[in-house]
């Protein structure tokens, strides 16, 4: 796992100078689902996991009070600096399949974006999100839909040397409803997003919003 995770640390880096210059359906499209989502839940503490560039970091600091933003990724973390100064967010590396020791107190809501397909054991990580959270808040999940994984997608970049795919793991849209009746969540909401919102065609995205009881 180590091995898996320093060489998805070493691609997000070498991704991160042109992630947010990339053509990136999927990026673009769950920012906009994210917003989708979570414009009606009020929140005050709020633990953004995969926070990347910070795309959707700007945006969950008008909502939150105080933001813990992570990433694996170093230079990630530091586009994400630049675009966002603000003294209600400490962003943190961090590898969180490993011990969380950068939260610091209860959340409101978790919010995972196109993190997950990285992660092969996500149980364990429902566990830990699951002890951080206030009761009645909030996790959110936007992923690449696994039936677009079944047909090959999966992050990826142009580099000089041709195309770079990262170490990916496929999680079927059945595993997400198991793990919240396992840890006692209400699914508030599950959704697909569709490219041009053409549900002719398969999905691209998608978004789950699951609350504690």
């Amino acid at each position: 796992m180590e091995q898996q995770n320093n060489e998805i640390k070493d691609a997000y880096n070498d991704w991160a100078a042109q992630y947010d210059t990339n053509h990136n359906h999927t990026r673009d499209m769950e920012g906009i689902a994210m917003r989708c989502t979570l414009k009606d839940i009020t929140f005050n503490d709020c633990l953004e996991l995969g926070c990347g560039t910070g795309k959707n970091t700007a945006w969950l600091l008008t909502q939150a009070q105080h933001l813990t933003a992570v990433d694996l990724s170093e230079r990630m973390l530091e586009k994400a600096q630049e675009k966002v100064q603000s003294e209600k967010v400490n962003f943190v590396q961090a590898d969180i399949t490993q011990g969380w020791s950068f939260v610091k107190r209860p959340c409101d809501l978790i919010t995972f974006s196109l993190l997950l397909e990285h992660i092969e054991d996500i149980s364990a990580i429902f566990s830990k999100a699951v002890h951080v959270l206030k009761p009645g808040g909030y996790i959110y999940i936007g992923e690449l839909h696994s039936i677009k994984q079944y047909m090959g997608s999966k992050a990826r970049y142009e580099t000089p040397e041709g195309t770079k795919e990262l170490i990916c793991f496929t999680h079927h849209t059945s595993d997400f409803f198991k793990l919240a009746k396992l840890h006692q969540l209400d699914i508030v909401e599950f959704e697909e997003h569709f490219d041009n919102d053409d549900r002719k065609n398969i999905p691209r995205i998608l978004t789950f919003l699951l609350q504690k009881k």
